[in-house]
């Protein structure tokens, strides 16, 4: 009997903590929101600019931060971001859409990058192919250039 009273009252503790810790507080609209459409652009810069900061420059250099350059490109700064971000948080059907939004465009930028890729990958292949060089190309008596033999000293003679 006490295991039964000492499991309910666990099961009841935690269900009350895990509802009273759920928040369904939502923000008051910012005077300088970010609009829907611009947030979009702004995550999506912001998602290439975090992946870009591991990527090596032509300098060699790693670990730059391109956050203020997005800032800039957009004309806001990190408070103004946070604020709007806060808001859209609070309203998770907006956030949800945005985010639907920025994935869909990432993945098309992905894939056109993969496209173009492969059609380079399958031009240089095909331009390797057409200056390939095979034997039967040569005439019988002319030997290609890649299969000529150094000529060898002979010291016996000398």
């Amino acid at each position: 009997m006490n295991f039964l009273i000492r499991n309910t009252i666990i099961i009841l503790l935690t269900s009350v903590f895990v509802f009273a810790c759920t928040s369904n507080t939502i923000y008051k609209k910012p005077a300088d929101l970010i609009p829907k459409k611009q947030m979009v652009n702004l995550l999506t810069d912001m998602y290439l600019a975090n992946a870009a900061t591991n990527v090596k420059t032509k300098k060699l250099e790693r670990n730059l931060d391109y956050m203020p350059l997005v800032y800039e490109k957009y004309g806001i700064d990190s408070l103004r971001f946070q604020t709007s971000n806060v808001y859209y948080m609070s309203r998770i059907d907006d956030y949800e859409a945005i985010y639907k939004k920025v994935e869909a465009r990432l993945q098309y930028m992905l894939d056109t990058t993969h496209a173009a890729k492969k059609l380079k990958d399958s031009l240089y292949l095909s331009k390797k192919k057409e200056l390939s060089i095979e034997k039967k190309d040569f005439p019988k008596n002319k030997i290609p250039l890649t299969e000529k033999k150094p000529k060898q000293l002979d010291l016996e003679q000398e």
